[in-house]
């Protein structure tokens, strides 16, 4: 017996076993074990969508606070104890967040109203209006510094504001593309810096729309102003009186290894540790941050696990620690130097945190290189972070072979419940799916004795 004839009979044989009743059988199984778990997923997820669903913290050392933009648009900060202090979702997205210096527990953000019907203000819906509040989370007394509508809701937010003094604020102008300080006392522009005035219009992302998607602002010590090019992969250095520092320039256009339209970069300056810069690369799935070395940029640290999937604020605190909101990943955690998470709470959608008492942003924290931080990849957390529901490895195979910006962009629009976790068994499921059906329809027209013959043929001579 040749090992062919071996082979066919040994394939014969498996034929014969897999029959059709069997074949059903088993997609049945996966599609039912599949449909269970994102089922008890919908069920059980952990939502914001009103303040009786949020869930508690574990326990901590000061109050933190925390922004969610698009799934729900909420501002929550927990007590130290982990309860919920205060709880707000009157708007449609927040963003920023920061605490304001010399009053006890009050904190200042960025929010957006998304506008859909007609009116005096918004002639062709859906427009916007971005807002600056206060609020003191004890009282829940809100305060409204400045507001301003603008004729459209894609690309027409306001991302990040810095107070700067009692009567001006520095704002990250999506809308225009440009940076500006603003006297909310008279309402006059004292100084403004335009993208428009350094980079060319047919670099990022679409002109006159989403082109820079400028979604981060800091004034530095110096004066210097660190603006966040989402749409351009930069972090940039404005000097007002002189306009852009190409020379500082964290970044290049579509150079993905080095930054992937990143979110909220912290600059950490030369007295704890720096000059250096820590961001959240959310396309690229990590928390990295760059050290200033001669004329350019070096990367010291980075940071992900199997769970982080869209990071898009990252702050280093006093203590060592970083805290990091995983949008995607659906938590907001704290990471110790070592790698490892040491306190995090499930969210649905956050985008900014801020640890009250340790200063604004990274402002208390140190550099990875003067704290000798430990890098970490997804790589080497092995499964740390998440099991992935016992389908990991599907996770890992779609991650491989899918860019990151489409799977975020699934996660974007999905239920607030299908997370990294549900990704797995809602491929394995639908693929089950589809190929079941695919056979019963094959077996359907072979009962019937329908066939299917190619259009092209050979005509007999």
């Amino acid at each position: 017996m040749t090992a062919r004839s071996t082979l066919l009979d040994a394939l014969g044989a498996v034929r014969r076993q897999v029959t059709r009743h069997r074949l059903r059988v088993a997609f049945a199984a996966v599609v039912a074990l599949c449909g269970g778990v994102i089922g008890f997923a919908a069920v059980t997820g952990s939502t914001t969508a009103n303040a009786e669903a949020v869930p508690e913290a574990p326990p901590t050392e000061n109050h933190t606070v925390v922004t969610e933009s698009a799934r729900y648009g909420t501002i929550i900060a927990y007590a130290p104890n982990g309860s919920v202090a205060y709880y707000n979702n009157s708007h449609t997205k927040y963003f920023d967040v920061d605490p304001v210096e010399g009053r006890s527990m009050t904190v200042e953000y960025t929010a957006v109203d998304t506008l859909v019907t007609e009116s005096e203000r918004c002639r062709d819906p859906p427009c916007t209006r971005n807002v600056i509040e206060r609020v003191n989370i004890s009282t829940g007394e809100v305060t409204e510094v400045v507001s301003r509508f603008d004729y459209r809701e894609i690309a027409g937010e306001w991302h990040d504001h810095v107070r700067v003094n009692e009567t001006h604020v520095l704002v990250a102008d999506m809308a225009d593309d440009r940076v500006f300080m603003l006297d909310t006392a008279s309402g006059v522009v004292d100084w403004a810096w335009n993208a428009q005035s350094e980079f060319p219009v047919d670099e990022g992302g679409h002109y006159p729309g989403d082109w820079t998607h400028l979604n981060d602002v800091s004034l530095l010590d110096d004066g210097r102003v660190m603006v966040s090019l989402r749409n351009q992969d930069q972090v940039v250095f404005i000097e007002p009186d002189a306009g852009l520092n190409e020379s500082w320039t964290l970044g290049s256009e579509g150079n993905h290894s080095r930054l992937y339209e990143q979110h909220n970069p912290d600059y950490i300056p030369e007295e704890r540790g720096g000059p250096a810069v820590v961001v959240a690369d959310s396309e690229n799935g990590r928390v990295v941050e760059y050290q200033r070395e001669g004329d350019g940029w070096t990367r010291t640290w980075e940071w992900s696990d199997a769970r982080l999937q869209w990071p898009r604020d990252a702050d280093r605190l006093p203590n060592g620690n970083t805290l990091i909101t995983d949008t995607n990943g659906g938590r907001l955690v704290e990471v110790n130097p070592e790698g490892e998470v040491v306190w995090g709470v499930e969210l649905s959608h956050p985008y900014d945190a801020e640890r009250l008492g340790t200063g604004p942003e990274s402002a208390g924290g140190e550099s990875a290189a003067a704290l000798g931080l430990e890098s970490q990849t997804r790589e080497s957390a092995g499964g740390q972070g998440y099991d992935f529901r016992g389908f990991g490895p599907v996770v890992r195979f779609l991650r491989d072979v899918t860019p990151p910006r489409v799977v975020n962009a699934v996660i974007y629009v999905s239920p607030t419940w299908l997370g990294p976790a549900e990704i797995g068994p809602a491929v394995v499921g639908t693929v089950a799916a589809v190929s079941w059906g695919g056979l019963e329809g094959w077996w359907f027209l072979r009962s019937r004795n329908v066939g299917l013959r190619s259009p092209v043929y050979r005509e007999e001579e």
